[in-house]
């Protein structure tokens, strides 16, 4: 029937017809070269340089100059000379001092930290009345340290505005201000950083706690089952570098140790600021000691917050 129907064709044509067709595929195109996209960390890195990188230097060189200062190697007085004598003439006085500000830091953060604890469970719950408590605290932090210190002794003193208040005699009053135990020191310092704590905790705990604690909830979940496997958790790293940071802090404050505390023994802060400012000046390399020593204990802190942090996470 083929050949029949290709009688009446040309040549050219039948060979069209019998010659067998070729289909012509397309070689798929070679894919794109995936765009290299930053870490998160190396992002990270790059969105902190400008602000890290001034603060660092200035640090930097301040505590490279105070080294310098305190081993003789950049005298105010007489040759450059490498040596221990700065350290040696503070020995007795840097370990107390020591002992005083561990002290002090100690336990002023960890009033701070359970304070600010609370203000942020408060400051997150659905309640009015504690969303104002929170607004309330947080307006303590604009106010300064020095400004937070003479209020505290004008509240806390054996004449001040407490005691009259309650009706106690001055010479039957507490030593709180200037006393043995340094308490008017650590109330100004909890009141202060638990403000600073809580509106850290509160911000991590608004994002988060309220649609992980329904889930809980709906699973069975009681309050005290979801405050302890639930907030604490989403709160825990926050409040471990917030703690750190207040720890730091007071560790390096002068003036509120100065105007609340005891004449002697000196906080480290303290006693390095009696000394630069001391009109002898071979007093100058005994203060750098003093802040360098300073600067290393806050340096082993903050790297111990770093390794509970890290451990925090891989818990998580």
């Amino acid at each position: 029937m083929g050949d029949r129907a290709g009688r009446g064709l040309a040549p050219a044509d039948r060979r069209r017809l019998t010659r067998p067709a070729v289909t012509t595929t397309k070689r798929p195109a070679p894919p794109e070269a995936p765009r290299r996209r930053a870490r998160p960390r190396t992002r990270a890195l790059l969105l902190v340089l400008p602000a890290v990188v001034p603060v660092v230097a200035v640090v930097g060189a301040g505590l490279t100059s105070a080294l310098l200062l305190s081993v003789g190697l950049a005298p105010l007085v007489g040759e450059p000379a490498f040596s221990l004598d700065a350290y040696r003439a503070v020995a007795t006085d840097l370990g107390t001092s020591l002992r005083v500000s561990l002290g002090i830091a100690a336990a002023a953060t960890a009033v701070a930290t359970l304070v600010g604890l609370c203000l942020a469970l408060a400051v997150t719950a659905a309640v009015r009345r504690s969303r104002l408590l929170g607004t309330l605290a947080a307006l303590t932090i604009p106010i300064p340290h020095l400004v937070g210190a003479a209020a505290m002794g004008l509240l806390l003193a054996d004449a001040g505005f407490l005691s009259r208040l309650l009706g106690v005699d001055p010479s039957s009053w507490p030593p709180l201000v200037g006393g043995r135990l340094w308490l008017a020191v650590v109330a100004e310092y909890a009141w202060k950083e638990s403000a600073f704590i809580a509106l850290v905790v509160a911000g991590v705990l608004s994002s988060r706690a309220a649609s992980y604690g329904e889930t809980a909830a709906l699973l069975g979940a009681g309050r005290w089952a979801r405050l302890r496997y639930v907030t604490l958790p989403l709160a825990a790293p926050a409040l471990g570098a917030t703690a750190a940071i207040s720890f730091v802090y007071v560790l390096g404050s002068y003036e509120v140790a100065a105007l609340l505390g005891r004449a002697h023994p000196e906080p480290l802060a303290v006693l390095a600021f009696r000394l630069f400012t001391s009109i002898d000046l071979t007093a100058r390399p005994q203060a750098a000691a003093v802040a360098v020593t300073t600067a290393l204990l806050a340096l082993v802190v903050v790297l111990l917050a770093l390794r509970a942090l890290r451990g925090l996470a891989a818990e998580r």
